[in-house]
């Protein structure tokens, strides 16, 4: 099922910080969101959470980094519990072996507060907490950007396995095209809180039409990444 917006837009301080911005998110499709910093990215997320909520729409978010939903005083079980606990649903022990096996972490010791464990380890528990209720879409705000680059790589291939065959869509947001390049089908791209450029990523990296994406993609050859 499609999962779409109308006239999304916000207001700060009296000034337009998002315009009036509509789209469809398709059931399974992989959706990234670039653009520079203040471009109105995380903006546009935000609020397409908000709106899809309101609708209904089953919306998982994951933070920029493990420390906005981690409580460095609390254990990982206490984590998982309480997540499970909110979306009203039953402590499942074999859901969340299949998703700790999938985002390979499944040999973390769930007694250990957060510090105990790697960064990745702790933004792959933050991304398997978010699944645990089979979201329609999960909406990642530069979900890797506080990783190393070779461990933000494993953390998207292996959600990347997890999601395919699943109805879950996925909304990319990240200021670095060349990971949204690898993992999205769509690109959307943002410049002063409007939405410049809306093409399949191939297109996109190929004949970008907008002055922003042309710049963005001016950087590099962006054609031999696997897209």
């Amino acid at each position: 099922m499609k999962r779409t917006v109308s006239g999304l837009s916000v207001i700060r301080a009296g000034r337009t910080v998002l315009h009036p911005t509509s789209l469809t998110i398709a059931a399974g499709e992989r959706v990234g969101v670039v653009g520079a910093s203040g471009s109105g990215k995380s903006t546009l997320g935000h609020a397409l959470v908000d709106d899809l909520r309101q609708q209904g729409v089953r919306v998982a978010h994951v933070p920029q980094s493990p420390d906005e939903a981690l409580d460095p005083l609390r254990s990982m079980a206490f984590h998982w519990h309480e997540a499970t606990r909110a979306m009203g649903l039953p402590q499942d022990k074999n859901q969340q072996q299949r998703l700790f096996k999938a985002l390979k972490i499944d040999h973390g010791d769930l007694g250990k507060r957060p510090w105990s464990w790697s960064r990745g380890m702790q933004q792959r528990f933050v991304i398997a907490m978010a699944m645990i209720g089979a979201p329609d879409l999960l909406v990642m705000d530069e979900p890797t950007s506080a990783l190393d680059p070779i461990v933000a790589v494993r953390t998207m291939v292996l959600l990347d396995e997890h999601l395919r065959g699943s109805g879950t869509a996925m909304l990319l947001i990240t200021h670095d095209l060349g990971l949204a390049a690898q993992y999205v089908t769509r690109l959307l791209v943002m410049d002063g809180g409007r939405l410049v450029e809306d093409s399949p990523t191939r297109a996109l990296l190929e004949q970008p039409q907008s002055k922003t994406a042309k710049s963005l993609c001016a950087h590099r050859s962006w054609l031999s990444l696997p897209c």
